[in-house]
This record gives C-alpha cells, structure tokens and sequence, in this order.
C-alpha cells in the first residue's frame, strides 16, 4: 500500500532482468568477439591450482571445511541459533516504527538545520510538526455550540500531553476573543451561548486564522504543535487523539485522524507496521519456493535459509544499537539483504548437493564447492561490503545509517553461508551411504 515500495519493487525488478539478460547473454557475446588472452587463461588456470593445502587459500578452504565435522558443527549451529534468537527478543522488545530523534531524522543531530528546529521549539509555541483532528459534521455544524465545546474538550485533552506543545482550534480561539470583546475579563473566557455573539467571535477568529473552517463551516481542524515526531510521540498523541473520537462521536459529528504532517506520518507508521511483516513474509517466503524448485530437497532450502534468517535479526538488533527505526526509507533494507544474502547460499549448496549426489561424502563436497565458488562468495561479500561501509562517513545520517546496516548485511550474509552452511548440512545433508 506504500506507493514508495511499490515503485522500488518494479524498478528493482526491472534492473534484476537486465541483469539476466547482461550475464548470460551479452557478456558471452562479448566473449565471443573479444576472446580471452593467453596470459588470463594461464592466471586463472594458476588461481584453480592455487587451492591445494599449502597455498594461503587452501589452509583458509581447509579450515572452513572441517565445519562439516561433528566437533565444529555442534557448537556454530547453538551459537548461531542462540544468537538469533537473542536478536529476535531485542528486535521484538525494542524495535520501533518510526523516526527516533527529533528534527530531521535524515540530518545528524548537530547539523544546522535541526539545531535551528530544536531551538525554535524550544523558544516559541510553534512547531513544524502539525498533528491535526479534522472535526466534521453537516453544513454549518461547526457552528453549533455543542460541538464547539466538544472540540475544545479535545483541544485541552491534547494540550496536557508532555508531547504537544500548545493546541489551536476554533472552540478555544472563540473562548479569548469572547474575554476579549468583554474588557478582558477572564470571567468570560468560554464559549457564547449567545447566536449573536458567537457569530461575531466566529467571524473574528476566521479573519485571523482562515485554516481553522471551512467555507460551509461543515469541517474545522483541532492543530496540536508536537515537541517533534518520534515514533513515541506520534503514537501517544494518535492514541489521545483516538480515544477522545472513541468516546464523543455522535452523528451530528465526528473526530477524524489525522492531518498535518505530523499526523501523516503516524498514519504511516501504521501501515509500516503490518507492511513490515507481509513484506518479509512474501520475500522469504518467494525465496524458499525459488530455493525448492532449484535444490528440490527441503533440507537443503533448511539449510540455505536457516543463516539468512539469523542475519535478518541480527539486523534488527543492530537497527536497535544504531536508534533507526523502520520506515518507509529503512523498510526495504531488511528485505534487500534476504534478496541479496540469499545468493551465498545457492553458490554453495548448488554445487555441495550437485557432488554428494555424485557419491562424495560431504567434507569432500563441501570442499569442491569452496574450490568452485567460495571464492566467489568472498569476493561478492567483501566487494560489496567495502563499497557501501564508505556512507558511514557521509554528513547525512540516514544514507551513513544505512551503509553501516547494509555492509553487515552482506559480510556477515558471508560469514553465515560459508560457517553454517557445512554445520547445519552435517545435521541435515549428510550424503545416504547407498550413494557414497
């Protein structure tokens, strides 16, 4: 329902079928006209046999592989299940929707702009983050004493929240310009029962602040001036907001959320919390069936998606430690680093399954596949790891942010596949003695 999402995922989608046609079409095209020289054929044939035990490479393969072993694959499979299951709790208990700091989230707290925020809020009652309640009834409802009363009711149940700074709205505008036709006497600081006097208190506050009613007067909105609009915030204020609607809607009006920008974005918040869930859901879920119809074993898709499920959390935690809450612009990270660290597990399984079919016990597979694409695995990981972790220095906070988070995403994505892929395959996949 998020029209951002929506638009990553098609040009996303798009990118990735270029990629298809890319790699498997043009380059060998390429190939074709161009060939390879002598000298690279002889490198690469030097980096295959490079692989033997005494070389720097084939110690690391040597050392990685010896995870298929009972000894080794025991105490990763409890680590890393104790890890994820340590980062779920954390993740449910303190992951929040939302902004977490105030001013613009996407600026670092010292930044100009946001010093400049904190300080007009802190100075004056005005602020630019607007939670309003529309008030609707019939034409020239709002007129109406009653509702009048009501909606000053709901002003001053915001105004008491330590959130909101001060409250606007056309029932407690009408109170001060009736003290003020009064000689300022505070004994007439309310709403005039009088036709006549509340036409001209009405008439006044309009000629002052146009926004609080509309032409037919059917429509007039309650303005609550957050502190700012942290997650917290927003849901305490939408909460207030919500239960005074529960509460005092009849059918000659009605309290509605929200507007204002303030009130825009708790409605998001909203929609990004169930968002959040079915987003995850349908890309883990694409994953196994894609996983299935390549591995067509289901201890297999186990054991690929088993590392990839432990990141995701770990993740979570992360976005805990880092104060980033899920947001529109933070959703799809999460989801980008399943679609992404997915990729480690079938370079390895793929090739792991393809040899223990062939009869080879699973050390011995899980060898070759180090040989054939470990390095692959590494070099994706690393390469992809180093280009992003340079955001951590950028003045924005959000893009330093996420390149924090997705550089941890694809590394340990790395470190998952290559350590637990052989210790939960020792559990899993142990290759059937009629075939050894």
């Amino acid at each position: 329902d998020i029209p951002a999402i929506r638009d990553l995922a098609i040009t996303t989608s798009i990118g990735v079928i270029i990629l298809i046609f890319t790699k498997l079409i043009l380059i060998p095209v390429a190939l074709s006209y161009i060939g390879v020289g002598e000298k690279a054929a002889k490198r690469s044939l030097k980096a295959e046999s490079a692989t033997n035990a005494t070389s720097l490479l084939g110690v690391l393969w040597s050392m990685i592989g010896r995870c298929s072993e009972r000894r080794y694959a025991i105490p990763l499979v409890v680590v890393g299940l104790a890890l994820g299951a340590v980062s779920m709790v954390i993740s449910h208990k303190f992951l929040q929707i939302g902004d977490l700091d105030a001013g613009a989230p996407e600026l670092r707290p010292e930044s100009r702009y946001n010093q400049d925020i904190a300080y007009i809020n802190a100075h004056y009652r005005i602020s630019g983050d607007q939670f309003a309640v529309i008030t609707a009834t019939g034409p020239e409802g709002i007129r109406d004493y009653a509702t009048l009363v009501e909606q000053d009711r709901l002003a001053w149940t915001l105004q008491q929240l330590p959130e909101v700074i001060a409250v606007e709205s056309l029932g407690s505008s009408i109170s001060l310009i009736n003290m003020g036709i009064s000689e300022g006497n505070p004994k007439w600081l309310d709403i005039p029962r009088n036709h006549t006097i509340e036409s001209l208190a009405v008439g006044t506050a309009i000629n002052n602040s146009p926004e609080l009613l509309s032409g037919d007067a059917s429509v007039a909105p309650v303005i609550a001036y957050l502190k700012d609009h942290r997650a917290a915030s927003l849901a305490r204020v939408a909460q207030a907001a919500q239960g005074f609607a529960d509460e005092h809607n009849s059918e000659q009006r009605k309290f509605l959320l929200a507007a204002g920008s303030a009130g825009i974005d708790a409605a998001t918040n909203q929609v990004v919390a169930v968002a959040n869930y079915r987003m995850l859901g349908l890309v883990y879920a694409s994953v196994v069936l894609l996983c299935y119809i390549t591995f067509r074993n289901w201890r297999a898709v186990v054991v690929a998606l088993v590392p990839l499920a432990i990141t995701s959390f770990l993740c979570e935690a992360l976005m805990v430690a880092l104060g980033i809450g899920i947001k529109v612009s933070s959703l799809p990270v999460i989801a980008l680093g399943v679609g992404c660290g997915v990729d480690y597990a079938l370079y390895l399984v793929t090739v792991q399954l393809a040899a223990q079919r062939s009869g080879h016990p699973l050390g011995q597979a899980y060898r070759e596949a180090l040989n054939f694409t470990g390095g692959v695995v590494c070099l994706v990981g690393i390469t992809m790891g180093a280009s992003v972790i340079t955001w951590a220095w950028s003045p924005i906070k959000f893009q330093a942010n996420m390149g924090i988070l997705l550089a941890f995403m694809f590394v340990w994505n790395m470190v998952g596949a290559l350590l637990l892929i052989p210790a939960l395959s020792y559990f899993l996949l142990r290759t059937p003695e009629a075939a050894r």
